[in-house]
C-alpha cells in the first residue's frame, strides 16, 4: 500500500487538470454568441449582389446611393429574422448576455457609418463610401465577433481589408467591391458558419 503513495498525488494533479479544462471550456462556449446565422448570411449575399448588379446600371449618384441604402435595410431585416430563428433553434435567447454584449460590440462601428454616409455624400465624396461602408461594417463584425465564434472576426478582417483596397483604388470600383464584400464575403462566410457551427 504504502508503495501507491507517490502516485496519488499526480493522479489528483491529473484529475484537477481535467476539471480545470472541462470548466474553461463551459465558460468559454457560455460566453460565446452562436446565434450568427449562416444561411442568412448567405440570404444576404444574394440580395447585395442582386442590389450591386441594379446599382451598376444606374446614371446618377444619388439612386445608386439609394439602392445601396435600400439593401442595406433589407440586409439587416434578412439578418434579424435569421439570428431569432436560429437563437430558437439553438435555445439561446438573442437579447441575452451574449447577445448584448455582441450587439453593443457590433452597432457603434454601424451608426459611425451612417453617419459618414451623410456627411460624405453632402460633402460630395460620394466616391469614398464603398470603402467606407466596407470598413465600418467590417470593424463592427470584428468587435461583435470577438463575443462570437471564431470565423466570425475573420470575416470582419476580410470587410475591412476591400474597405482600404476600396479607399485606395479608383472609384470605379467601387460598386463592384460592395458586390464582392456584401454579396461574396457573406456568402463564402455565410456557407461556413452554416456547415461548421450550424444554420
Amino acid at each position: 500500500m504504502p508503495a501507491d503513495r507517490p502516485d496519488a498525488p499526480a493522479a489528483l494533479h491529473d484529475r484537477a487538470m481535467d476539471n480545470l479544462s472541462f470548466i474553461r471550456s463551459a465558460m468559454e462556449r457560455a460566453g460565446t454568441f452562436t446565434a450568427v446565422p449562416g444561411w442568412g448570411g448567405v440570404a444576404m449575399g444574394a440580395s447585395a449582389l442582386a442590389a450591386a448588379s441594379v446599382a451598376a446600371t444606374g446614371d446618377s449618384v444619388h439612386g445608386w446611393l439609394m439602392i445601396w441604402l435600400g439593401e442595406a435595410v433589407i440586409g439587416a431585416g434578412i439578418g434579424l429574422v435569421a439570428m431569432q430563428r436560429k437563437a430558437r433553434q439553438i435555445g439561446a435567447p438573442v437579447l441575452g448576455r451574449q447577445g448584448r454584449r455582441f450587439f453593443l460590440s457590433y452597432a457603434p462601428p454601424i451608426v459611425v457609418g451612417a453617419l459618414l454616409t451623410a456627411v460624405l455624400y453632402r460633402g460630395g465624396l460620394a466616391a469614398a463610401l464603398p470603402g467606407t461602408w466596407l470598413l465600418c461594417y467590417g470593424t463592427g463584425v470584428v468587435t461583435g465577433g470577438a463575443f462570437s465564434v471564431r470565423i466570425v472576426p475573420v470575416m470582419g478582417l476580410c470587410f475591412m481589408a476591400l474597405g482600404v483596397v476600396a479607399l485606395a483604388g479608383p472609384a470605379s470600383w467601387g460598386n463592384w467591391l460592395l458586390a464582392v464584400g456584401f454579396g461574396g464575403l457573406h456568402i463564402v462566410f455565410g456557407a461556413l458558419i452554416a456547415r461548421r457551427y450550424g444554420g
